[in-house]
């Protein structure tokens, strides 16, 4: 039987402390699907392409190694619709800290409510990826900051083009 997991964000950026997380997921899978979300009153910073591309870039090859399928795909619904829609058992959440913690808590008895099937696995975060978060990312990078420690090389790239044509 095929492990399906479902690992949902913005990822706008995609950043190190994602890096992470999907590579302890994909210990927990033999199919791993990161979902980019569209918020219907949210515009990224990255367009929702180019953040499928940097994710199958870096995340790729990471997954190949671990033998795992990896998919990426977008999705305006809710996760535990597309959860369904995908096969996935178990919904992948990092977590940084107790805030992390209290939101996902309130996320998971929403979720189990609604599809009891679901199983959310929180993995934490390294200790030096626990800071990371895409919001401070977009901001340092918007005042002029080196995100380069932060994320993957190609995704400073793509924050950098995507504010230089702004």
């Amino acid at each position: 039987m095929i492990r399906t997991a479902l690992y949902p964000g913005s990822f706008d950026p995609l950043t190190n402390g994602h890096i992470d997380i999907l590579q302890a997921a994909f210990g927990l899978a033999d199919r791993v699907i990161v979902a980019v979300g569209r918020h219907p009153t949210k515009s990224g910073l990255l367009d929702i392409d180019k953040r499928i591309a940097l994710i199958e870039e870096v995340a790729g090859p990471l997954a190949e190694s671990s033998e795992v399928t990896l998919e990426v795909l977008s999705f305006d619904n809710l996760v535990v619709d597309l959860a369904q829609e995908v096969g996935a058992t178990i919904l992948i959440r990092g977590l940084r800290d107790g805030t992390d913690l209290d939101y996902e808590m309130q996320m998971v008895g929403m979720n189990r409510t609604m599809a009891h099937w679901l199983q959310t696995v929180f993995v934490p975060a390294s200790p030096h990826h626990r800071h990371i978060t895409a919001t401070l990312v977009r901001q340092i990078a918007a005042m002029g900051g080196d995100i380069g420690p932060f994320v993957p090389a190609s995704a400073a790239d793509a924050v950098r083009v995507a504010l230089a044509s702004r």
